[in-house]
């Protein structure tokens, strides 16, 4: 069996994390959002996975390669422009051979290889797709069934009609081409798969549905990564050691140490940690759990870090806090720099107010951060800004915003 993933979009409710790379190739515990699922479908004996790429396809296709190196066999196929997901699927229809079935499901969810076996086991030759129980249904497609065969889908209902979430897994068999050629497209300017299988349902044609119990992370929002990440790193519990630890550090737990890092005396670490390659932790660094260290790190004396995400090539200077916080690649936190991490704080994306619960900062690339800056809650910084010494930063900044 085939797998069609689809990894075209650029997630920009993810931004500023999102600005240069695509949501599937966002870190948990250092490793991209679509690796989880690639290992997943390998484990599950499906190697042969043509990936649906678009927006930065480059940093896919480099980390990814052929796949050889992830047990798979990957082939690309370049969407071009993003019109949706039953166009994307589309644009695999020449690799799929007639009368096979096929997977296809979405590159920037974290699953398990069980996910999918719970997928795989209930197809019966029939257009089958994978559900998962959610109290919170804000944003997500919900299905409605009857016994295990599906009614309706409803995208993104205002009001509480099923707890059945759409995961975006599917088998197909080639019927669904067809399908696909009628489906009109959408007031969002998208042709929706869900609108082909809404189509089939209406024709009284056999949709199932199966409830997942496994693992289905979804990061909709750059703040729900931390959520991904603390949740990962708990089920690791990995425990390793590949760099040096220095007399007088106290390591508590599950922390993980990459090769050539070093954790300098004084410095106190208590899992669930990852730290990645190349690091220097301390010395009189504290790191608290549900935090991940990228490769190339600094993190210099008395820093405190907590559950938070610093991505590759990060230096975090001497008295620095950061808590409830994703801070992105080759960026710069300059001394005494602070997060506030408030409960129940609610951020306003276009025309929506968002729950993020307890946030600290969202911090992009390629920033530079100065003296004594404090970043409010909840505060998105895109990419490339400077920001000078003794500021209060309460406003979102736009990108390569300086802040004097």
């Amino acid at each position: 069996m085939k797998a069609i993933v689809l990894a075209a979009g650029e997630g920009q409710r993810c931004r500023p994390l999102t600005a240069t790379r695509s949501k599937v190739m966002l870190p948990v515990v250092n490793r991209p959002i679509l690796e989880y699922v690639i290992e997943a479908l390998v484990k599950n004996d499906i190697k042969d996975i043509i990936l649906i790429v678009g927006y930065e396809k480059e940093r896919i296709m480099n980390y990814f390669e052929d796949g050889i190196d992830f047990g798979a066999q990957i082939k690309y196929v370049d969407q071009g422009v993003q019109l949706g997901t039953a166009h994307a699927i589309e644009q695999a229809r020449p690799y799929i051979e007639k009368n096979t079935d096929f997977v296809v499901l979405n590159g920037d969810n974290i699953i398990e290889p069980a996910t999918i076996k719970d997928l795989l086991t209930s197809f019966k030759g029939e257009t089958t797709f994978l559900t998962s129980q959610k109290n919170d249904i804000c944003g997500y497609g919900v299905v409605l069934t009857k016994g295990s065969k599906v009614t309706k889908i409803i995208e993104k209902p205002k009001s509480l009609v099923s707890h059945l979430v759409n995961t975006g897994m599917y088998v197909f068999n080639e019927k669904i081409f067809p399908e696909i050629e009628k489906t009109n497209i959408s007031p969002r300017g998208e042709y929706e798969i869900t609108d082909a299988l809404q189509s089939m349902i209406e024709n009284e044609e056999d949709i199932n549905a199966v409830t997942t119990t496994h693992l289905w992370l979804d990061s909709r929002y750059p703040w729900d990564l931390l959520k991904s990440n603390s949740s990962m790193l708990n089920r690791k519990g990995e425990k390793t050691n590949h760099g040096e630890i220095e007399a007088g550090a106290t390591i508590i737990g599950d922390v993980s140490v990459g090769e050539n890092s070093i954790i300098r005396a004084g410095s106190y670490i208590v899992g669930p940690v990852a730290i990645g390659k190349n690091c220097d932790i301390g010395p009189n660094a504290v790191v608290l759990p549900s935090s991940s260290i990228g490769d190339n790190v600094s993190i210099e004396p008395f820093t405190t870090l907590k559950n938070s995400i610093l991505m590759d090539n990060v230096r975090v200077s001497p008295h620095a806090h950061v808590s409830n916080s994703v801070i992105a690649n080759n960026t710069t936190l300059g001394p005494y720099f602070a997060t506030e991490a408030k409960n129940n704080v609610s951020i306003k994306l276009e025309n929506e107010l968002v729950d993020a619960g307890k946030i600290g900062a969202i911090v992009g690339e390629d920033c530079e951060i100065g003296l004594r800056v404090l970043a409010k809650s909840g505060i998105l910084i895109s990419k490339g800004c400077k920001i000078g010494s003794d500021a209060t930063i309460r406003e979102n900044l736009p990108e390569s915003s300086i802040v004097l």
